[in-house]
């Protein structure tokens, strides 16, 4: 089944996960510092995380430590990821569950291409059960290079047999829109977990890429013509 957004029939929606369907990012701050903790002499503050553009796991910890140490320091990794969901996992963001199942009733297929690795995926799957199920899924371990490269969105348009036209991608960050420009499909623009200042300059970001900005997750369903 389609649904109309703007003058273009839609097939499909494709997400990015952290960060727009599910709020890791202390999650991630944290499991990134102790992990690089005994391969560094400083600690490592959020914005020196920020700074470093992490589009993946594997390649966020061979730029900090090296490709010597990269094995133990990804194990340390998946270790610190697992422990601390207890604490540190802040789940779905409102109003994320009801939109998935909104679309999923209308018929759409639904897609997820994210820089996260299969096995911190097993991880947080337990916790995220809310999700549902996705027509196509799409990892780190999947790709030949991060986004913005829009391997991996090539990958889930092939998996669902949708063109890049029928498709938008949800995503919180420049390369999600820059990925979804290159790959032929629409961007747009996740919001809702930036305060006012950081939307301001996101928006600033994205300008050149023409994404659609939606500020809470049941806009995708006025973008999509669902409500």
């Amino acid at each position: 089944m389609s649904t109309v957004s703007g003058t273009t029939r839609v097939d499909a929606v494709l997400f990015d996960l952290d960060g727009t369907l599910i709020d890791t990012r202390a999650l991630y701050m944290e499991a990134y510092r102790l992990a690089v903790e005994p391969f560094v002499r400083e600690d490592l503050t959020d914005d020196d995380i920020r700074a470093l553009r992490p589009t993946s796991e594997i390649r966020f910890l061979q730029d900090v430590v090296g490709e010597e140490d990269l094995d133990t320091c990804l194990e340390e990794f998946y270790r610190v990821y697992e422990a601390l969901h207890a604490d540190r996992f802040n789940g779905l963001f409102p109003g994320v569950a009801g939109t998935l199942a909104a679309i999923r009733a209308a018929g759409l297929s639904l897609g997820l291409v994210t820089g996260k690795s299969r096995r911190s995926w097993e991880i947080t799957r337990r916790l995220a059960d809310a999700l549902g199920p996705f027509d196509a899924l799409v990892f780190d371990d999947d790709v030949r290079a991060p986004k913005p490269d829009p391997h991996g969105l090539e990958i889930a348009l092939d998996t669902l047999a949708v063109a890049p036209d029928r498709a938008l991608y949800v995503g919180d960050t420049l390369s999600d829109m820059e990925a979804a420009s290159a790959a032929g499909l629409r961007p747009v623009a996740a919001l809702w977990a930036l305060d006012p200042e950081r939307r301001a300059r996101q928006l600033e970001r994205i300008r050149p890429v023409e994404a659609t900005p939606v500020d809470r997750p049941e806009e995708l369903l006025d973008v999509l013509r669902l409500r």
